[in-house]
């Protein structure tokens, strides 16, 4: 399964109708073709980086879901309902993610996926990007799986998060050695003292995750991600 992965910078007095096309159009739109869904759509939580940025992630079955997707957007169905999503925003930055082979979930049931909007209850996520030193990166992928994914299943310890998905970026992206982490935030009540304060230094002792990992990787971004209260996933 693929995973299209599109960071938009909206334009601010646009900022509501960019969000009503893709609950109204777009989310209805995909559905049309079996093979392709939207999963999330979500927000940058206010005051954590750049304003009026969105976030969506769109499932395509397989490689050719894909390219029926492309010709859509290119010069079919879709070609209009784009270019009326571009006036909306000043640019958008897209990738195609696979998932890893033990990634918690590596697919999704496309017919099971909600195709109107429904409302919930908005769900906050962690998207850990990293790009691993050159040559690392499978050294990386083993110690996340065996070091870090590990670290958020202790039972003796209370996670701040779920890690749902791992997902490296396929062949042709920006920057083809990233993998990109995607974890729910399970207590949203616990980061503001995240953010208060520095990690303590049994956190970044040597044996955690932190300290060990500066041997594949120190380069990484994080970002925090609201879902709509419509949203697919959340």
């Amino acid at each position: 399964m693929l995973y299209v992965h599109e960071v938009h910078t909206v334009a601010g007095r646009h900022d509501d109708d960019f969000e009503s096309v893709y609950r109204d159009r777009w989310l209805p739109e995909l559905a049309r073709d079996d093979g392709t869904r939207l999963l999330y759509f979500l927000r940058q939580t206010f005051a954590t980086g750049r304003a009026y940025q969105v976030v969506t992630i769109t499932a395509a079955h397989d490689g050719a879901a894909y390219e029926r997707l492309a010709q859509r957007v290119q010069r079919g169905d879709l070609r209009a309902l784009a270019a009326e999503t571009d006036r909306l925003r000043h640019s958008v930055a897209g990738k195609v993610l696979l998932p890893v082979d033990w990634s918690p979930v590596s697919e999704h049931d496309l017919a099971a996926i909600p195709t109107d909007a429904v409302a919930h209850d908005a769900t906050l996520f962690l998207e850990d990007s990293a790009w691993p030193h050159e040559a690392k990166l499978d050294d990386y992928l083993d110690a996340a799986r065996t070091h870090y994914a590990p670290s958020l299943e202790r039972r003796d310890q209370r996670s701040l998060l779920t890690l749902e998905a791992v997902w490296q970026a396929a062949v042709g992206a920006p920057r083809r050695h990233e993998v990109v982490l995607w974890q729910r935030v399970d207590h949203p009540e616990r980061l503001p003292a995240l953010f208060a304060r520095d990690l303590p230094p049994d956190v970044r002792a040597p044996g955690t995750w932190m300290h060990d990992a500066l041997a594949v990787r120190d380069d990484w971004e994080s970002k925090l991600l609201r879902t709509a209260t419509w949203s697919p996933l959340h």
